[in-house]
């Protein structure tokens, strides 16, 4: 039994990890379609330290980075170039190796401070992933702890590799663009599965198209929003495309 609930532990973590990185990381700070209260993105921030050791600033700039140069040479992570199951296996460590770069941020995250927490600890990612693993381990036992720690690695990673990997070469395209809509992706990624949407109008904070589209990072938002702990700037995929000269379908 107790394996059961370290196996449902890990897969919870992975998808409160999901629903940060969606909101926060990437529709809020990499996009800027949402502006979160800044509570919200303190805890949003120090949970993916604790719980994926990510720099929220370095993966805002690889990912803008991504965007500037989809699926060409200078793409951090293009299945088109590298092909989809090396950017599937392989994603987190194509992430680290731009981020690791200083004009990467430089570039890419000028707008983006470096706080004096950050600087104190939270860009230590290490310090943060060891915390998590030992709140784990001191709740749970050694074994379900690090059963926990197992499934959330594999699943966030392999979650975020399939987003960059399938969602660029499996799926519709009802936009012109090479990133697709993966439905059974979305529901597992809080959203993230509508990247074909996602690329068309990259400043809305809506990914989802039709009411029966499940997207729960916007859902989330929209809660927020009516809390008081959100403020929607964009939110129309299909205005937003249009005015970017992206061809919308029918």
């Amino acid at each position: 039994m107790q394996i059961v609930i370290a196996i449902v532990v890990g897969l919870a973590l992975t998808q409160l990890a999901n629903l940060a990185t969606t909101v926060y990381l990437h529709r809020d700070l990499a996009h800027k379609a949402v502006q979160l209260h800044p509570a919200l993105r303190s805890i949003f921030k120090v949970f993916l330290w604790m719980s994926t050791g990510i720099s929220a600033r370095q993966w805002a700039a690889v990912h803008r980075k991504h965007h500037a140069f989809t699926d060409a040479p200078e793409d951090p992570h293009s299945p088109a170039r590298l092909g989809w199951l090396r950017v599937q296996l392989t994603n987190a460590a194509l992430y680290r190796r731009s981020a690791r770069d200083p004009q990467t941020t430089e570039r890419y995250a000028k707008d983006i401070p470096v706080t004096v927490p950050d600087r104190l600890l939270l860009n230590r990612g290490i310090v943060g992933l060891v915390l998590g693993v030992a709140i784990l381990v001191w709740w749970l036992g050694w074994v379900p702890g690090i059963v926990a720690v197992v499934v959330h690695t594999v699943g966030y990673i392999g979650l975020g590799g399939s987003v960059n990997g399938v969602a660029h070469t499996f799926g519709r395209r009802p936009f012109d663009n090479s990133a697709t809509n993966v439905t059974w992706l979305a529901w597992l990624t809080c959203g993230e599965g509508y990247h074909n949407n996602h690329h068309a109008a990259p400043t809305s904070a809506r990914f989802a198209r039709r009411w029966y589209q499940f997207d729960l990072g916007w859902w989330f938002i929209s809660v927020a929003s009516r809390l008081g702990l959100a403020r929607i700037r964009h939110a129309d995929v299909d205005a937003l495309a249009a005015r970017s000269a992206t061809s919308v379908p029918v």
